[in-house]
């Protein structure tokens, strides 16, 4: 790993690193990101169905990965309530500006992408595994297609040992954005429904194929299962 690389493994938890002229807008952008997901969390009645199981390994201080699809990202830091949490962030200007707003969300990251700087990304977020971190992941992310999973949060389970728990939330109102993965946004006041399925623990040789196409089932039968919860069945119109 050369000295570049290297640097883009390591975490942002700390406070949100100086990069000279980009300093200012980036440091204003993530402060106002953070806040408005902090707002907006406080306005919005959440409620969590089947996560007795993850509620046990945050207090016995056992770790896990979770995989949720990108385009649900924003209310996730809520759905997580252990101690300490480390997520997969691209090299790009908007993986730095995710890191950035991340840490002050207490979430801690390492750079990399399924594009670029993939291993080191990887390298980094195990090493965090083997620090006492859990692991969120978008399997889909950064860039999609949507909803297909890619091999990153397979291997890192592979490699960690550590178990995959699906999770998604769906909310009673919300936007949808125009971007590739049509980014789900909540509005204020509405109900948040989050559901968490079974783990599915990914073995040292794993036919990585059929283990993708069984994360994908299994986070679209969460999805499916907090749209049932919150709309009976049937989706609303977007407000």
């Amino acid at each position: 790993m050369n000295e570049d690389e290297a640097k883009f493994a390591e975490t942002s938890a700390a406070a949100p690193r100086d990069r000279g002229g980009d300093s200012w807008p980036l440091s204003a952008i993530s402060f106002a990101g953070a806040w408005f997901l902090r707002g907006l969390a406080a306005t919005i009645r959440r409620e969590h169905h089947g996560d007795g199981l993850m509620r046990e390994w945050e207090q016995r201080g056992e770790h896990f990965i979770l995989a949720f699809w990108h385009q649900r990202m924003l209310l996730m830091p809520w759905a997580y309530r252990g101690r300490r949490m480390a997520v997969l962030s691209s090299l790009s200007r908007d993986g730095e500006m995710m890191v950035r707003t991340l840490a002050r969300l207490g979430i801690e990251t390492a750079r990399g992408s399924s594009t670029r700087g993939g291993a080191v990304g990887l390298r980094g977020l195990l090493r965090k595994a083997r620090e006492g971190c859990d692991l969120g992941f978008t399997p889909d992310g950064p860039r999609g297609p949507a909803r297909e999973v890619k091999p990153g949060v397979l291997l890192a389970a592979s490699a960690s040992g550590l178990p995959i728990l699906p999770v998604a939330y769906e909310a009673s109102r919300f936007r949808r954005l125009g971007s590739w993965d049509a980014q789900v946004v909540p509005l204020p006041f509405c109900r948040v429904a989050y559901v968490y399925g079974e783990p599915m623990r990914v073995p040292r040789h794993v036919d990585l194929e059929e283990a993708a196409r069984e994360l994908k089932r299994r986070i679209d039968e969460v999805e499916e299962r907090a749209a049932e919860i919150v709309h009976g069945g049937s989706r609303p119109s977007e407000r």
